[in-house]
């Protein structure tokens, strides 16, 4: 039977519990989604917490009344701002406190 000293089982706990907390604040950043419309409200693109484009919705006749330009710009602006939006998202995430001064651990030192 192999014992494992006190100070080693507290810092293997540690690591899992921060191995547990990294995956939940990943959890919540994938989970950031952006849909902010274009000035005319044609267009909804739909962004990530890293600013990828995840979908693009058109109203109905939206390519036909704009035209090329138009719909370019309308599209533009609008990913911009879903973008800036999930920048905002992404900030107030990585502004909480995900390690809560309770959960820390303290530096452990294992003696021989």
């Amino acid at each position: 039977m192999s014992d494992i000293h006190p100070d080693v089982q507290a810092a293997l706990d540690a690591a899992r519990d921060l191995r547990h907390r990294i995956a939940d604040l990943r959890e919540k950043i994938n989970a950031i989604r952006a849909r902010r419309p274009s000035p005319s409200g044609a267009v909804l693109p739909e962004v990530d917490a890293m600013g990828r484009l995840t979908d693009l919705y058109l109203t109905p006749g939206t390519a036909e009344q704009l035209g090329n330009t138009k719909l370019v710009a309308e599209i533009m602006a609008a990913i911009a701002e879903s973008t800036a939006d999930a920048g905002r998202q992404y900030q107030a995430l990585m502004e909480q406190d995900p390690w809560p001064a309770a959960a820390t651990v303290e530096s452990v030192a294992v003696t021989s």
